[in-house]
């Protein structure tokens, strides 16, 4: 994926270059579960700024915030009607703040005076307390192209929708079901998630899946479409081939 993230950052610069001075450029990039989404706008991040630092009589940056910051926190999940599943379906859209993520981005829309504008903050998600840390991230009137990762960045309904057509570019990145899978099970093995197999398989289908065949069923139409292409320099330890297929 570098190559293409190289690639866009420079359609990423163009398009800035036509907007109005006052307003931000918002790009929203999803997929679904182990698509690369993460990977994929750190680096377009990482090779946009480049490009903006490379001209000195452009002031702007890009910042990229996570869609993961708007988590519910554990707390809040146990005052949902049903808290188990709330605990068990963490990662779905109604565990999710999609207003407060709705607010965020209207107030990206705003237009941005340097002598007035406030810095507008966001969440982050801190996994060692797997919980969101809030006003972690500063956007400030500089910031001007903004990237925003996230499973439902796109997604066709409610507040999300109201969101999502705020954004100017929604970029998905499309990879299919069964190889979704199969790096999920990978991941799970991995990074020690699930301690053997038929657990990483269980995780993969009972919540990954799940997510992402929901987000296919209720997401807008994207702006443009990404294969999603494992870099061989990011590949996990673990070979595709060591992974069993499925009966």
């Amino acid at each position: 994926m570098d190559g293409k993230a190289k690639e866009l950052a420079t359609t990423l610069v163009e398009l800035l270059a036509k907007k109005d001075a006052l307003s931000r450029l918002l790009i929203g990039i999803y997929g679904i579960p182990a698509s690369g989404k993460s990977t994929f706008a750190d680096l377009l991040y990482k090779y946009t700024n480049e490009l903006l630092q490379h001209d000195p009589s452009n002031t702007a940056r890009a910042i990229l915030v996570s869609l993961d910051g708007w988590h519910l926190t554990r707390a809040q999940l146990d005052q949902l009607p049903d808290p188990k599943l709330a605990r068990d379906r963490r990662g779905i859209h109604w565990t999710f703040d999609g207003p407060s993520y709705l607010q965020f981005i209207q107030s990206l829309r705003e237009e941005i005076l340097p002598d007035t504008t406030r810095i507008i903050t966001a969440p982050s998600f801190d996994h060692a307390i797997k919980d969101p840390t809030p006003h972690a991230v500063q956007i400030h009137p500089y910031h001007r192209l903004v990237i925003i990762e996230g499973l439902y960045t796109a997604l066709n309904l409610d507040c999300w929708r109201d969101a999502a057509l705020l954004l100017d570019e929604r970029w998905y990145l499309k990879l299919d079901i069964e190889e979704a899978q199969r790096r999920l099970v990978r991941r799970h093995l991995v990074s020690g998630v699930a301690k053997d197999y038929d657990e990483a398989v269980w995780r993969a289908e009972e919540n990954d899946m799940p997510n992402g065949r929901f987000l296919l069923e209720n997401t807008l139409e994207p702006t443009r479409i990404i294969p999603s292409v494992e870099d061989p320099a990011s590949v996990l330890a673990l070979p595709l081939s060591d992974i069993p297929s499925q009966q």
